[in-house]
């Protein structure tokens, strides 16, 4: 079925625009300030560290110069090892590529589809310089054994939190459970920054000074003791910028280039309005997904991706399990597409990607991943721009499709419904409706 013929298909926008980004937008336009590393974007990273509870937040211009940079704080060194989830898009591990170690593939969770903790706790050893983890979908990760294991053997852990914005593990945020917090601001997720943007999110103070150097076209370095020949003629220069650090300074070693990854005010300044909306679009997206739990829930032979009652899920990616084997579950796609709900499988195994298989990783290495992918994973529409009659079409669709190709159960088992008012806009917020019929 082509794109067009879909009745509800996986969104152009993972969040909603409307008049309040538009106001945003005309006040710095309008505003006379400079449109780059000014105000909005100090404002922006205060409120995103304290939304996720961390002492710092640097924005960057996408989530995967965020993971770039983040791999880099990890300081690897050749012959380390890294542990990987296979999991996941390809950004999240891309960097790896350019490094001269061994990354070990760790199978995951066949509940929640993260990196299994246990699989961890068996790789970890002494050589481990990282574990780069997803929360899939937005579900949270088991972070308090990842991190214990990861922080026994000094590794640092990288949490890809791309999917996660609105997500609570234990009442804490992803991007505050690991050392490092990486968020993506894509089109396609749960806020934008106007279409590319990302933040990293941490505790330490020295990440914080090397990170916007980086970002701000200066080299990361350590730095040895000045060899300038005779007294460093600073003062001829008082109003230069870094006159002080050109001449009373040198390098013992640069760790990196410097590169320009700032956000600019104007993206900063609609990542404010999107993060004061976040509480409202999650809901609706909780809503879609109860909606759809009820629905799929009735039916034998297929599992929910439901975290248990005290981690919350931001349902960036709805996700549910057809246990009734290949056949089946390949049937009951065709059948969606047939009846015009767009049907995608993320995330394709990454050690099996030809980046990976070139570096000795093959079939069989997480049997897990493997057959949950190849077997019975399915992902339906799930986003705050989905409007009510949709979403009616997206259940009956799915309730069709799913009464042809498999038995309901019996009896159906209860399904609790969401609060009604998470499910509904704040009284001054822009209506959801009001932007979404057609996602742009």
């Amino acid at each position: 079925m082509d794109d067009h013929d879909y009745q509800v298909s996986f969104p152009a926008r993972g969040s909603v625009l409307g008049a309040a980004e538009l106001a945003a937008l005309t006040e710095v336009v309008g505003s006379g300030q400079a449109l780059s590393a000014g105000g909005w974007r100090t404002a922006f990273e205060r409120r995103f560290a304290k939304y996720v509870g961390t002492r710092h937040a640097l924005s960057v211009t996408s989530g995967t110069v965020a993971l770039e940079l983040a791999i880099h704080l990890a300081d690897l060194r050749p012959g380390a090892e890294v542990i990987a989830t296979p999991q996941t898009f390809s950004a999240t591990i891309h960097p790896l590529v350019d490094y001269d170690v061994q990354v070990r593939f760790c199978d995951i969770d066949p509940v929640s589809l993260n990196i299994d903790p246990a699989t961890v706790e068996a790789a970890v050893n002494e050589r481990t310089a990282a574990v780069v983890l997803v929360h899939y979908g937005g579900y949270p990760a088991d972070m308090d054994r990842i991190v214990a294991a990861a922080h026994r053997h000094g590794a640092v852990v990288i949490e890809d939190c791309a999917h996660a914005l609105g997500a609570a593990w234990h009442g804490r945020r992803p991007g505050a459970l690991g050392d490092i917090g990486c968020f993506s601001f894509h089109n396609s997720k749960n806020i934008t920054t106007l279409g590319e943007g990302g933040m990293l999110t941490f505790d330490r103070d020295e990440w914080s000074v090397r990170l916007d150097r980086i970002r701000s076209n200066q080299p990361d370095v350590e730095y040895g003791p000045p060899r300038f020949p005779g007294p460093p003629p600073t003062a001829l220069l008082p109003w230069m910028r870094f006159a002080e650090e050109i001449y009373a300074c040198d390098y013992a070693r640069v760790r990196r280039p410097g590169t320009n990854a700032t956000m600019s005010e104007a993206a900063a300044a609609v990542g404010i309005v999107q993060l004061d909306r976040l509480a409202e679009v999650t809901a609706r997206r909780r809503h879609v997904a109860a909606r759809l739990d009820q629905c799929i829930g009735r039916y034998a032979q297929v599992r929910l991706h439901h975290p248990p009652p005290d981690v919350d899920h931001a349902y960036h990616l709805y996700t549910f399990f057809v246990e009734a084997g290949r056949a089946v579950r390949e049937g009951l796609v065709r059948e969606l597409d047939r009846r015009g709900v767009e049907v995608q499988l993320r995330y394709f195994p990454l050690h099996l990607t030809p980046e990976w298989r070139a570096r000795g990783h093959q079939p069989g290495e997480c049997p897990v991943a493997e057959q949950l992918w190849f077997d019975q994973q399915i992902n339906l529409p799930c986003h705050p721009g989905m409007t009510d009659a949709q979403l009616d079409y997206l259940i009956e669709a799915v309730t069709a499709a799913l009464d042809r190709t498999l038995p309901p159960a019996d009896p159906p088992p209860p399904a609790d419904p969401p609060p009604p008012a998470r499910s509904q806009p704040p009284a001054d917020s822009v209506p959801l409706t009001d932007h979404t019929a057609t996602p742009a």
